[in-house]
This record gives structure tokens, C-alpha cells and sequence, in this order.
């Protein structure tokens, strides 16, 4: 079956301020790098606008209100010292939010085995009830949720190789056995987070990096403490939190990938997918800010889904 890629315009219009890395044309990079001939085969679909209870899934009510809240009529509006509002945050949230949901519908529905929602703002770092580090929703943990409620699936696997920790999924999941989060990152780095010795309920595996580590120290950390850790999850589901600024080129982090690892690691995921779950795998964009890495590295993981 086709991969799906879900993107929509209203990506471009989640407005930040001048100089701010994550930024529209980040987008933009992506839409001309999924234009080669390569992926004509790709399955393209619009990613829809969540309605605002799907954020419920992950996120009180009360935090909605305060995103809310937060959105400007004109201008933009600081989050916190990392994040930005602008007037049409709120639908590009939401559409980030849609996009992993219908990815999680089309998967369960046969339509597709996988699928990489490219759309922004990413969501990895949104805690309980806290905006920060460019992220308003965490869409991951809401896809985990929907799988769970919509289709009664027991064990959900969320597999981030982001370069800074996805402290907001490690939130929500902390205590929730039925959701396992493994996450490879640098470390120290902003948030801060992820220690091997957090653990959570021992459903949290993080496996962290030191500065200027390369490809074998990355390819390493997956083999000895990920990849182990989804074997024992047999997963009904992988959810993939795909930042590539672990790229060497990245400029907001010190670790050396290059594309090829990115193409290695999905390849890993994706045969612990074939032999637990029937191939489910859903990838969602998160970080990536230098716009030739981040382009080459989703175009070797998108690449590296289509072939199956």
C-alpha cells in the first residue's frame, strides 16, 4: 500500500517571529523535496482540523481554554520565551492535532500500512497543561489516545528520535503502562529532561546522547536500549515523533547524524512493526531547523516507509 503524507496550507500561516528557527519554511523545504519524482508513489491527503475535544485526550480542559486565550486577533503573542501565537495558531494546532488522527484512521482502516504527517507546529514538548519549546498540543500523545479509545488497541509504542526530549509525551505517559515512550536525545540540552533514570511506570526508556556523538554512538543507544524495549512492547501501534535536528548540520544541537542514519533507524522501526502489529507505523514532523538536513533526512525516512 501507498504511504500517506498529510500536510495542509494552513501550516505556512502558524506566524513566528523574524530569525525564529522554527519557522514556515520549514514546510516549504518539505513540499519541494516531496515534489521529486521519487515520491510520486506517496499517497496525498489534507490534514484535517481535530475538532477542539480531541485535544481532551491528552490535555485538561482548562488548558485549552488558556491556548485559547492565548491566540492574538493581529500580531503575535509570546507563549513562553521559545513559543509564539499568531492569529491562526490555534487551526494550525488543531490541524496537527487532525492530521496524526487521520493518519491513526487510515492505518486502522487498511487504507495504508504508514503514513508522515508534515505540519507545524510540532507537538513533543506540550505537557499536561503546559505550552513550551515551539510546541501548543502534543499530537502524539492525542494519536496514542485515539488508537486506544477509538479502536480498544492495549499497547501503544511512541518512539522519539527528536534532539531535545519530548519531556510533554514523558509527561503525559509517565504513569500509564499501556503507552511506551523511547526517546533518544541530547543530553544536557534543553528541556532538561530525560535521564536514563526516569522511568515512569516502567513504560519510559530514555536513552540519551552526549555532545558531538556521531552515528555509531546514536546507532548504539538504539540498538542497546530502543529497539529492546519495543520488542518487549509488541506494540499495536509505533508512533514515530520524527525531528531530524539530531542532523549534523542541525545549528540548535551537537549531534552528528547525516540522512542515512534517519533512513536506518525507520528501518528498525518498521521491522518491529512487521512482526508485532502488521506494519502500523504513523511518523509525525516535530523538529529539524536547518532546511537542507531537515529536507534531506524526512526525504530518506519517507523514502524508507514507501518501500515497506
Amino acid at each position: 500500500m501507498a504511504t500517506f503524507l498529510y500536510s495542509n496550507k494552513i501550516s505556512l500561516e502558524h506566524e513566528v517571529p523574524p530569525g525564529h528557527p522554527e519557522r514556515p519554511d520549514r514546510i516549504r523545504a518539505l513540499e519541494a523535496v516531496f515534489e521529486h519524482e521519487n515520491f510520486d508513489e506517496l499517497g496525498r491527503r489534507e490534514a484535517p482540523q481535530a475538532p477542539e475535544e480531541k485535544v481532551l485526550l491528552a490535555h485538561p480542559e482548562h488548558y485549552l481554554e488558556r491556548v485559547r486565550a492565548m491566540i492574538p486577533e493581529t500580531g503575535l503573542a509570546r507563549v513562553d520565551e521559545d513559543t509564539t501565537a499568531s492569529p491562526r495558531s490555534l487551526e494550525a494546532a488543531l490541524t496537527s492535532v487532525g492530521g496524526a488522527i487521520a493518519a491513526v484512521d487510515a492505518i486502522m482502516g487498511r487504507e495504508t500500512d504508514n503514513a508522515f504527517v508534515m505540519t507545524r507546529p510540532p507537538g513533543h514538548h506540550a505537557e499536561r497543561d503546559r505550552a513550551m519549546g515551539f510546541c501548543l498540543f502534543n499530537q502524539a500523545a492525542i494519536a496514542a489516545r485515539h488508537a486506544q479509545e477509538v479502536y480498544g488497541l492495549e499497547r501503544i509504542a511512541i518512539v522519539d528520535w527528536d534532539v531535545h526530549h519530548g519531556n510533554g509525551t514523558q509527561d503525559i505517559f509517565a504513569d500509564d503502562p499501556t503507552v511506551v515512550y523511547c526517546s533518544t536525545h541530547q543530553m544536557p540540552l534543553y528541556p532538561g529532561t530525560g535521564a536514563k533514570s526516569e522511568t515512569g511506570a516502567g513504560n519510559i526508556f530514555n536513552a540519551p546522547l552526549s555532545p558531538n556523538d556521531g552515528s555509531d554512538h546514536f546507532r548504539e543507544a538504539f540498538r542497546d536500549r530502543i529497539l529492546p524495549a519495543l520488542e518487549n512492547a509488541r506494540a499495536d501501534l509505533i508512533i514515530i515523533s520524527a525531528g531530524f535536528d539530531a542532523h549534523h548540520r542541525d545549528p540548535l544541537a551537537e549531534i552528528n547524524l547525516t540522512a542515512s542514519d534517519f533512513d536506518w533507524a525507520t528501518g528498525k522501526v518498521m521491522d518491529i512493526a512487521a512482526r508485532y502489529n502488521g506494519n502500523r507505523v504513523v511518523s509525525l514532523l516535530e523538529g529539524g531547523y536547518d532546511l537542507l538536513g531537515l529536507a534531506e533526512s524526512a526525504a530518506a525516512h519517507v523514502l524508507r516507509l514507501m518501500r515497506g
